[in-house]
């Protein structure tokens, strides 16, 4: 049976999970880690790049908790949908200050949106948590992440054929990007995320039904906000919005670009047909 609009709100009925809060001790070592897995310079300033908190406040459930797609089976953030596939798809960035690796914070999360929508692949529930971040007393970033939930296999029109063609674009960024699965599994070890999608090519192939193992759209994303740090090092961004588009599969080359302005810079990950893989928008302070 295909699940309706009607069969979401009834799964949903009663779920209203309670603002959850975390610490973390900001482990100098983690951004280190990050630094060594993107190929970049070892941090010389405590302060993080947009979105390098990603590594941490991660949670590590036992092993015997993970479904047998790699993903936490439960917990109180996740909707109680049988058969749950679950995609992140975005979010926004707001940079309050900015975090400091070294010096304790304190993550408070709670879920301020849900919402069932009717699509041409199905019925869909998206879900926006929200994770304010404080240091030091005050807030330094606010962080809102909007997920994708159906009930049963996921459609990916998308996973056939790989993108052919030369890389083209007029941006005035530009640094092409290959993952492959060495990156892959590194940054999933570092992020925490056991989506099995990442590293196990015969689940992504076999299972799933994708070309080959998938880059994780937060990479794609920190990929992106590490462009502007890059190309724009004296600039501090006080905001990014970012979307997932479709996916990116290991081997497949790709295109960082960004068209800068005054105010801030529109980014994007250009597949080899020319169509977007992720795109994202940052506002300097």
């Amino acid at each position: 049976m295909v699940a309706d609009q009607s069969d979401f709100e009834l799964w949903l009925r009663g779920w209203d999970p309670l603002p959850a809060v975390t610490v973390d001790s900001m482990d100098p070592g983690r951004a280190v880690a990050l630094a060594a897995v993107m190929d970049e310079p070892a941090p010389a300033s405590p302060w993080l790049l947009p979105l390098w908190h990603w590594v941490y406040f991660v949670d590590w459930p036992t092993t015997g908790a993970l479904g047998t797609d790699g993903h936490p089976s439960g917990g109180a953030f996740i909707p109680p949908i049988p058969e749950r596939t679950r995609m992140f798809v975005g979010g926004r960035l707001e940079l309050q200050g900015g975090l400091r690796s070294g010096v304790p914070a304190r993550r408070y999360s709670s879920v301020i949106r849900r919402e069932v929508k009717e699509g041409t692949t199905g019925t869909m529930l998206f879900v926006t948590v929200r994770h304010e971040i404080e240091q030091g007393g005050r807030v330094a970033l606010v962080d809102e992440q909007d997920l994708m939930y159906r009930s049963g296999a996921a459609v990916r029109p998308y996973a056939v054929a790989a993108p052919t063609g030369p890389l083209v674009s007029d941006a005035s960024w530009q640094e092409p990007f290959k993952a492959g699965p060495v990156l892959l599994f590194r940054f999933s070890a570092l992020t925490a995320n056991s989506h099995r999608i990442h590293y196990d090519l015969p689940y992504a192939t076999g299972v799933e039904g994708y070309r080959d193992l998938v880059v994780h759209g937060p990479l794609l994303a920190v990929l992106l906000a590490d462009l502007v740090a890059s190309r724009a090092p004296d600039r501090r961004v006080a905001s990014m919005r970012y979307r997932f588009l479709r996916p990116v599969l290991a081997g497949d080359q790709i295109l960082l670009a960004g068209r800068p302005d005054d105010r801030g810079a529109e980014l994007a990950a250009l597949a080899a047909d020319g169509e977007m893989s992720a795109r994202a928008s940052v506002v300097y302070r």
